[in-house]
């Protein structure tokens, strides 16, 4: 059954309204990572450097288990176009109760975790510390993972605009609350490192309240939360099935980029330091192709649901094609103004400043090629996510990260002596055998099988 066919300039509007506060939602909760930086950097280096170890630790695990929560986004998007008000109803619940056992299972592993970061190399002090910040942020895991449920499902309702406001509202209040503890401001005690933990609590707890709330006030006609307690085992085993290869999809990227920074770091302090930059570089002009690719996935999903052929492979190629502007806008940028754009991290004071920006102009010209083809991936994934298809996406990332990009980049980087912009190469090689598998997987296979 098909709807009124829409014009690609239809489809680049609907693509744009969705799309565009998901935006702002990512950027803004990108900024949370950098006011957590920025602070702990003023505070002490050392509190900085547990703080990213015990990040990295516990990103690990929400990007696993948001694979749950990111599965609602094609089914809800697909059961609203096709009426199934019930089916809404009974996947984002199931959701709930998947994200919260894969936190009570998670919680050993922050409560012990000195233990745990020892036994991979790290010194004690900086395992006692990142583990003092853990046994408070792992708690945050719980409301983290409700929020990443409760954001899949309004955004696949087209309630983008709620998702962006809380995620602004929770970055200023963990900014204020930061200011606030990890100093001891205003007459709180001055808490460094576990300030900073207790603050992203807060954030997420405010979050989830905020989310909670307004699920059951304004689209309370899919009564989420009325009899929660009840197990749906047909929705459970669907959100598990669609969700577990999300999880590992979005788990081997995150790991092939924190393999890089290892690289990188066995070849220099500067190196590593121009690496970190261009990937923060990279990682906020990367949040504008995410936001467009959930807007893809719900799209697609909404096509999937009604069983509507033209609409999803029209309004793919609409969204890709958005993507490749902003590509092409960040080409430009990376290529013309590296210098400027290298110089707003570091201080005009510190003498290896121009050392960091010599070896970090090469890496940003390589975010460029890294971009196209890191863009072309992440809006495939959200394609075939629309259309359900999560298991074989989940193998070609797998194979493209780990068993080509991976094993390139120490070729290039080491043997073959190109140092870190051979790693950056390595990474570039594994991004684009990834984006050309998915997006063939998409426009000739799932894009033309019947739904």
């Amino acid at each position: 059954m098909s709807a009124v066919a829409l014009t690609p300039a239809q489809h680049a509007h609907a693509v744009l309204v969705l799309g565009l506060p998901l935006i702002g939602s990512h950027l803004a909760q990108f900024a949370v990572g950098v006011t957590d930086s920025i602070m702990l950097g003023w505070y002490a280096v050392e509190d900085l450097a547990a703080a990213t170890l015990g990040g990295s630790f516990f990103f690990v695990f929400l990007i696993f288990g948001s694979g749950f929560a990111w599965a609602v986004m094609p089914v809800v998007a697909a059961a609203a176009a096709s009426g199934e008000t019930r089916e809404v109803r009974r996947v984002t619940r199931m959701a709930l109760w998947l994200s919260m056992l894969f936190a009570c299972a998670a919680m050993p592993f922050f409560l012990f975790s000195d233990s745990i970061l020892r036994a991979i190399g790290q010194t004690d002090d900086l395992s006692d510390r990142a583990a003092s910040y853990l046994r408070i942020f792992g708690w945050s895991l719980f409301p983290a993972l409700v929020v990443m449920v409760l954001k899949s499902y309004l955004a696949a309702l087209g309630r983008t605009q709620v998702v962006l406001w809380v995620t602004v509202g929770a970055a200023v209040l963990n900014g204020v609350l930061n200011w606030v503890l990890i100093f001891g401001n205003l007459g709180a005690p001055e808490l460094g490192i576990r300030g900073a933990a207790i603050a992203s609590v807060c954030l997420h707890v405010f979050s989830m309240v905020a989310l909670t709330a307004y699920a059951a006030t304004v689209t309370r006609e899919h009564q989420l939360f009325v009899r929660l307690w009840r197990p749906d085992w047909p929705a459970f085993r669907r959100i598990f099935t669609l969700g577990w290869p999300i999880g590992v999809t979005a788990l081997a990227e995150v790991g092939l980029f924190a393999a890089s920074a290892v690289l990188i770091g066995w070849i220099g302090t500067i190196e590593l330091a121009a690496h970190g930059i261009a990937l923060q570089l990279a990682s906020a002009t990367f949040m504008i192709h995410m936001g467009l690719s959930n807007a893809a996935t719900i799209r697609a999903g909404q096509a999937f649901g009604r069983e509507d052929r033209p609409a999803l492979r029209v309004g793919a190629a609409v969204a890709v094609a958005l993507s490749a502007l902003w590509v092409a806008v960040t080409v430009v940028l990376f290529l013309t103004v590296p210098e400027a754009l290298i110089g707003l991290f570091l201080d005009p004071a510190d003498p290896n400043r121009a050392a960091v920006i010599a070896a970090g102009v090469t890496l940003v010209a390589l975010a460029a090629l890294f971009q196209t083809a890191d863009a072309a991936q992440v809006m495939a994934l959200g394609l075939l996510r629309g259309v359900q298809d999560t298991k074989r996406p989940m193998v070609y990332a797998a194979v493209s990260y780990w068993a080509v990009g991976m094993p390139c980049s120490y070729a290039l980087g080491f043997p073959l002596g190109f140092g870190a912009p051979g790693v950056w190469m390595g990474l570039v090689v594994g991004l684009t055998v990834a984006a050309v598998l998915l997006m063939h997987r998409f426009w000739t296979g799932v894009g033309r099988a019947p739904i």
